[in-house]
């Protein structure tokens, strides 16, 4: 059968690719080999934030009496807590079969391999084999899975990846978790709230350590404070599983040091899902794990494209989306613009959140950029002493010369739906100067973005003490 675009894979990038195309005029089908929406919207983005708000809302209840409120006996059903998650995701993948057929998207079920002259050829779960062919192109989106280290393999039951820590059949009474990015400090947070005792492990010297540093501290001050134990600079070296539980071997500055837990959850990143496509028979060049691609995303063979975790970058949802957007568009005969990896939000839904954008302080010196900072902590913030919710900052590095927005770091509650206005701000090469006079509300978390650029200019009005 014919198409004029085939897409392999149906997350964040792949659907939301199709979709475009069909809006564009394309005659397009997706191809999944499991369920639609992908790892985002069954195994990651979506059903790990239906989980934090279950751990949030029993930290409420654990903390009612902080705000006048009684509740006694205050208990988590894990089991139910798991339930409501995968109900969340399951109902969001009803919501993606619904989108692809309101936009007359052929959705092929079965598992994908690309072949010369711009043909995919499925396999079907009977085993059936059948050849299409796209008249424009072959976008391959076929995303990324959980990455295994030697020394950490993973048997699904006491070494686990993200994916098993979604639907534990038990609770652990103690869990190690390997790695300290967003995956990783997202279920520390989880569990530890969840009551579960919670030790991380991270080979570099901070926590979320691609946050500016001060963020990093602050995640970490606010863990330690919650229970969590932190072990920074460190590495497993092993992990013995003969008994009951693990006994996870550590090496740190100080030597080696054993913890015994029910469960190791491996959080070291992500491995793209590149082998078993067929790329090596279309001549598709790879390159350390990846497939590179120009700046519309055309892989080395013309009508081959490749979006989304496949391709270097950063590993994200919203990353891929606008990947296969851009190249759906310049495939239709328009002239979007090259995506701008330099102002690429990014979010982290542990308690207190992490959104960022942009430079760090570290990076912005080692630039020679000279720099203006200010900083407002939520802890002079109205709105945040209301909620009760006073740990965190909004932090912002503005180019001293030309008050170019360079980066802007937060930490704190809701800091997640706050960040989208400095994406803004710097999309539009907004200064510091403009940003202050940008009138926000009151009372509202968001006012410590324009306190914070009226800190970095000497302006700012409502900070009761200095911040260093």
């Amino acid at each position: 059968m014919n198409y004029d675009l085939i897409v392999i894979g149906s997350g964040p990038g792949g659907y939301v690719t199709a979709i475009r195309a069909s809006q564009l005029g394309m005659k397009t089908a997706i191809i999944e080999r499991e369920s639609l929406g992908g790892i985002c919207l069954n195994w990651g983005c979506i059903p790990t934030k239906a989980l934090l708000k279950s751990a949030q809302v029993f930290e409420y209840l654990k903390h009612a009496s902080d705000y006048g409120i009684n509740v006694k006996d205050a208990s988590a059903d894990f089991d139910a807590v798991v339930k409501r998650s995968r109900d969340v995701a399951n109902g969001m993948s009803n919501g993606i079969q619904f989108l692809m057929k309101k936009n007359k998207i052929d959705v092929i079920k079965g598992t994908a391999t690309v072949a010369p002259g711009k043909q995919v050829v499925v396999i079907d779960e009977a085993g059936k084999s059948t050849t299409y062919t796209a008249g424009k192109g072959v976008i391959i989106a076929t995303g990324a899975r959980s990455r295994e280290l030697p020394n950490l393999p993973q048997d699904g039951t006491k070494i686990i990846g993200y994916r098993q820590a979604m639907t534990l059949a038990k609770q652990p009474k103690k869990l190690v978790v390997v790695g300290s990015g967003a995956i990783g400090v997202e279920f520390a947070y989880f569990y530890n709230a969840m009551g579960t005792e919670v030790t991380i492990v991270e080979y570099m010297p901070n926590i979320v350590p691609v946050e500016d540093e001060e963020v990093s501290k602050q995640l970490e001050k606010s863990f330690k404070k919650s229970g969590i134990k932190i072990m920074t600079e460190a590495s497993v070296e092993g992990v013995d599983t003969k008994g009951k539980g693990c006994v996870v071997t550590v090496k740190t500055a100080k030597g080696e040091e054993k913890i015994e837990c029910d469960v190791v959850l491996s959080a070291v990143g992500i491995q793209a899902n590149i082998e078993g496509l067929g790329l090596e028979d279309v001549g598709i060049i790879q390159d350390k794990g990846k497939i590179p691609v120009n700046e519309f995303y055309q892989t080395n063979i013309p009508g081959y494209y490749a979006i989304g975790d496949l391709v270097p970058g950063p590993a994200l949802a919203h990353v891929a989306s606008a990947e296969g957007i851009i190249c759906v568009e310049q495939l239709a005969g328009h002239h979007p613009e090259p995506l701008d990896y330099g102002n690429i939000p990014g979010c982290t839904y542990c308690s207190p959140e992490v959104a960022s954008v942009g430079m760090t302080e570290k990076a912005a010196k080692a630039a020679g950029r000279e720099i203006k900072i200010g900083k407002f902590p939520f802890s002079a913030s109205g709105k945040a002493s209301a909620a009760g919710a006073k740990d965190g900052f909004v932090k912002l590095i503005f180019d001293a010369k030309y008050g170019e927005l360079l980066g802007a770091h937060m930490i704190g509650a809701n800091v997640t739906e706050m960040i989208a206005e400095i994406v803004a701000v710097r999309k539009l090469e907004t200064t510091g100067m403009d940003l202050i006079k940008t009138v926000h509300p009151h009372p509202t978390m968001s006012e410590a973005i324009m306190e914070a650029a009226a800190a970095a200019y000497g302006e700012v009005i409502h900070l009761f003490f200095e911040v260093y």
